[in-house]
């Protein structure tokens, strides 16, 4: 059975963003890091996590719905897309070439829970034959200068509202 943690209660509207350093590889394959208050301080930020990269919805879903869309966020006054699965940079940069993310979406590493676990949106899948473990649940928020102002968090691994869409819908 899949729990979600408690250790924290999950981040709510208006609350200011915790703080971590998450990682990325840049277009040489060099490893970077960015802080979430630089990320969105001073910006309409677009952050969706995911369960995991090459998991199903979010590689067939999740992620190649807000490529797609990502346009028309930035038309909407979006200025930065990221999206944060609690796997290695190494493995985020494989994923989103192999679904062609290009430069519309940034791939983070949140690789040792931190930013996820002091957002409170832990997820406990140790109990799945797949070797999971703990990851992060599935969610879509805006945030205007590291306030969130829009926040659509799933139940478990679920995808039923934090899609590119219902971002737009609510911009």
């Amino acid at each position: 059975m899949s729990s979600v943690s408690t250790a924290a209660s999950p981040i709510a509207v208006g609350s200011k963003l915790p703080d971590a350093t998450l990682a990325y590889l840049d277009k040489e394959g060099q490893v970077q890091t960015v802080t979430v208050a630089d990320l969105t301080k001073g910006k309409k930020a677009v952050l969706f996590a995911v369960p995991g990269a090459f998991t199903p919805t979010c590689s067939q879903k999740h992620l190649p719905g807000f490529v797609e869309k990502a346009d028309e966020l930035r038309a909407k006054g979006v200025d930065t897309i990221a999206c944060i699965s609690v796997n290695d940079a190494f493995v985020m940069r494989a994923w989103g070439e192999s679904i062609g993310v290009g430069d519309k979406v940034l791939l983070l590493s949140d690789g040792n829970l931190a930013f996820t676990s002091a957002m409170g949106v832990t997820l406990d899948l140790s109990d799945k034959p797949v070797g999971l473990g703990v990851r992060s649940r599935r969610y879509s928020l805006l945030a205007e200068d590291g306030v969130v102002k829009v926040l659509h968090l799933e139940e478990g691994g679920s995808f039923t509202s934090s899609g590119a869409d219902d971002i737009l819908k609510a911009l």
